[in-house]
Order: C-alpha cells, then sequence, then structure tokens
C-alpha cells in the first residue's frame, strides 16, 4: 500500500529547495515588516483627549500629554485611570497592527512552523 503524500510534499530535490526559498524569503520579509512596524510611532488618546500618548512600534511611550482639565488634585484616581487607558490602547494599537502586517507575510500562518515542518 502506498502512502500519499499532501500535495506540495515529496517531489524531489527541487520541491524541497523551493520550499527553503520560500521560507527564507518569508524571513526576510518578516524582518522586513518587523523592523518597518518598530520605526512607526502611533499616537492615541483617552478621556477625550485628555491624555495623549505617543508610542512606537517597539511598545516604548515617546510622549505623554495630559491636559491641565483633567488634573484634579483631589481626584488623582481618575487621572490614573485615563492614564492606563491611554497606554493600554497604545501597546494593544501598536500589538494589533503588528499582527496585521506580519499576517500579510505569512498569509495567516502562525509563524514558520506551518512550512511543512521546516522550522
Amino acid at each position: 500500500m502506498k502512502a500519499r503524500l499532501p500535495q506540495g510534499y515529496g517531489g524531489g530535490p527541487q520541491n524541497m529547495q523551493s520550499m527553503i526559498k520560500q521560507a527564507q524569503k518569508m524571513q526576510e520579509d518578516m524582518a522586513r515588516v518587523q523592523a518597518e512596524m518598530e520605526a512607526k510611532e502611533y499616537e492615541i488618546q483617552a478621556g477625550g483627549g485628555a491624555v495623549t500618548v505617543k508610542i512606537n512600534g517597539k511598545n516604548e511611550i515617546i510622549a505623554l500629554d495630559i491636559s491641565p482639565d483633567i488634573v484634579d488634585p483631589d481626584d488623582i484616581e481618575t487621572l490614573s485611570d485615563v492614564i492606563i487607558a491611554a497606554v493600554n490602547q497604545a501597546i494593544k494599537t501598536v500589538s494589533d497592527t503588528t499582527s496585521t502586517e506580519m499576517a500579510k507575510v505569512t498569509g495567516g500562518v502562525g509563524g514558520l512552523s506551518g512550512l511543512g515542518g521546516l522550522f
């Protein structure tokens, strides 16, 4: 009884070389996209614009602007909540954008693990 391999498996050395080249190109594309994402900057607002967070693609906070209108010495808790919301949204934006751009390169494959067990 012959075992049937899924399409794209087998086929000799040329097919293996083709798969390796595809994997290498995907790695190069992923590295390029990662570098582009790290260079990007995002500006996120919370509290109706009372707090603005500027973050880069490495999840590093570059700037934090707080409107004087939200600063109330008797209500530091609200200020803290708005800052936390802004920072969390900024981090989520970076993560979501990076995931979306990486999925474009990998075709939705989770990392390189889906490339026929090569990685």
